[in-house]
């Protein structure tokens, strides 16, 4: 499916990648689900993943909440640019190293629901018009949902897909 254009191919699609994501770590054995990644991952498991992903819907939360007060928020998180973004992609790895993979699915499941209440509040030309919102900048809200929801889930998808090879 393309890059939703409109509400209902965001949240539509959003549901897909995420039921598509579970579902295939569900498909795992207990010990296939705990198994460590090959080398040169930063995400070293699927809880890190999980983790990763819900702590990216708490940041968009956060920038959302933040944005629509009309205060700057701070993309992608304090102290950080878009540069340094790998370090603290390792700052939410590290944050969740301890943190138990059942936990870390109620976790993601919880931040997932918030995501979708923030979409289902807002119409499709405040989704989706570019320059709506000082805080995002020359894009839409959409097109940062879209980036902290399907597009994130695709990719979580394809991690885990090649470190199961």
């Amino acid at each position: 499916m393309p890059r939703p254009k409109n509400k209902t191919e965001l949240i539509d699609l959003g549901h897909k990648n995420y039921e598509k994501l579970l579902n295939y770590v569900e498909s795992f054995s207990e010990e296939e689900v705990h198994a460590e990644f090959p080398q040169g991952t930063l995400n070293r498991n699927i809880r890190d993943v999980l983790a990763h992903l819900h702590h990216w819907h708490l940041m968009m939360q956060d920038w959302y909440s933040v944005g629509m007060t009309g205060d700057k928020p701070d993309i992608p998180g304090k102290g950080y640019t878009w540069k340094t973004v790998p370090d603290l992609n390792k700052k939410i790895k590290e944050k969740y190293e301890h943190t138990d993979l059942k936990e870390v699915r109620k976790l993601l499941d919880n931040s997932f629901a918030e995501l979708q209440k923030i979409i289902e509040k807002h119409s499709d030309e405040e989704l989706f018009e570019k320059k709506r919102y000082k805080w995002t900048g020359t894009t839409s809200l959409g097109s940062y949902l879209v980036s902290a929801t399907s597009s994130h889930y695709d990719w979580a998808f394809k991690l885990i897909k090649r470190c199961k090879k």
